[in-house]
């Protein structure tokens, strides 16, 4: 039985652990790829942070800011970002939750 309650103590500092870096980073809001791009049409100048990899299948990951909020969406192909864009590209993009 000490393995169970050491298991549910794990389970909730991992959940703990989310919550605190939801709250460090703010609200990220989970779009499709198309939406993504109609959201960086209307922010012209706008920066993007962009990522390749994946563990079991490769995919490209992208963020921007937008009206004080932050836009993530994932691609299995690079995204055709509009010009005029700032791209930073990131070894690694991770997402709480």
């Amino acid at each position: 039985m000490a393995g169970a309650g050491a298991g549910a103590a794990a389970g909730a500092a991992a959940a703990a652990a989310v919550a605190q870096a939801i709250k460090a980073s703010g609200a990220i809001v989970r779009i499709y790829p198309q939406d993504f791009l109609a959201i960086l049409s209307r922010n012209t100048g706008g920066l993007v942070v962009q990522s390749h990899g994946g563990i079991l299948s490769s995919k490209f990951q992208y963020l921007t800011s937008y009206k004080g909020l932050v836009f993530y969406t994932e691609s299995q192909t690079m995204l055709p970002l509009p010009n005029g864009i700032e791209l930073i590209t990131a070894d690694k993009i991770w997402i709480p939750g």
